[in-house]
């Protein structure tokens, strides 16, 4: 299966990050912003937390010599002033501007979870995007509930991985019962910008769930960062997929087979995945992927299809 649903309706030339910006090489949540806003169109309000992407991160977003609006939020309230800030422009008169979260996992998955969650529950008209680069990348590669399973992070002891498994954010939102959610990555842009151009075209409480390679936390070569988001999707690590109403689960991409072992063992961060305990990674991979071909409705004889 292919991406499917709407194509994408234009493939735009613009560019709103001003080099020169503060992102490191490589830089999965760079990709997801550029190729974000070229979806979404210079009409938006960001309101971000600190983090890889912050304001003082990219220092200028702009579009033709205009600054793209951004707001500064404490770690936790990004949905809560995206929110505030969409009530505002509505009571103006202003239904067309979007109101964008963009917060990584950190600000996501973990100390502003509360207000995701309240805003999800309240179907506030926003869209809150979370880059996952699976660690509070931009103070130093701390662990987060994104990080996976039995990966080094310095604020693990030495020898000792998480033993914890990454959070089900999307699982957790499509509970939500919220009009659209997505997961995407940087390796498939085309797939990227359609799903943000679907988003725009939908009211209520969107969430969108960016997958961004970080070099330096996981430990790789940065030229990789597009090789290693293209496999996490097709070592089914990280499926391609769409949930509307909470119900309505949508894979959009066929993973090619590949074993997740290609995925991990270009990354320092997976150094005590031993051979024993990747086939309990692969065993949990297959499993996770299964429940979602349950979840989007394929028979076994789809399933097969879809291996």
């Amino acid at each position: 299966m292919t991406t499917i649903d709407v194509p994408l309706k234009y493939t735009s030339t613009d560019e709103y990050i001003k080099p020169p910006h503060g992102f490191c090489p490589g830089c999965g949540a760079a990709l997801a912003i550029r190729y974000f806003l070229k979806a979404i169109g210079d009409k938006v309000i960001l309101v971000m937390p600190p983090g890889c992407t912050a304001p003082s991160v990219i220092r200028a977003l702009e579009h033709n010599g205009e600054p793209i609006d951004t707001v500064g939020s404490p770690f936790g309230n990004v949905a809560f002033i995206a929110a505030g800030i969409k009530s505002g422009l509505i009571a103006k008169g202003d239904t067309e501007t979007q109101v964008i979260g963009w917060a990584g996992d950190g600000a996501t998955f973990d100390i502003g979870f509360s207000a995701v969650s309240a805003a999800a529950e309240r179907n506030d008209d926003i869209i809150y995007v979370c880059y996952d680069n699976e660690a509070y990348q931009n103070t130093g590669n701390q662990r987060s509930s994104a990080s996976p399973w039995r990966t080094i992070n310095t604020t693990n002891p030495p020898g000792a991985p998480k033993m914890e498994f990454k959070k089900d954010i999307m699982t957790i939102m499509a509970a939500h019962v919220i009009p659209y959610a997505a997961t995407a990555t940087v390796g498939f842009p085309d797939d990227l910008m359609r799903k943000a151009q679907k988003a725009k075209s939908i009211k209520g409480f969107r969430f969108l769930h960016i997958l961004t390679p970080c070099p330096s936390g996981w430990g790789f070569p940065s030229h990789l960062t597009l090789e290693l988001s293209r496999l996490a999707v097709d070592t089914k690590v990280f499926p391609l997929f769409e949930v509307e109403d909470g119900v309505n689960f949508v894979i959009n991409r066929q993973p090619k087979g590949i074993p997740p072992s290609k995925y991990t063992r270009p990354q320092q961060r997976f150094q005590y995945l031993t051979d024993e305990f990747l086939l309990e990674f692969e065993r949990m991979t297959e499993q996770r992927w299964k429940r979602l071909l349950f979840l989007a409705g394929y028979k076994k004889k789809d399933a097969k299809r879809l291996r």
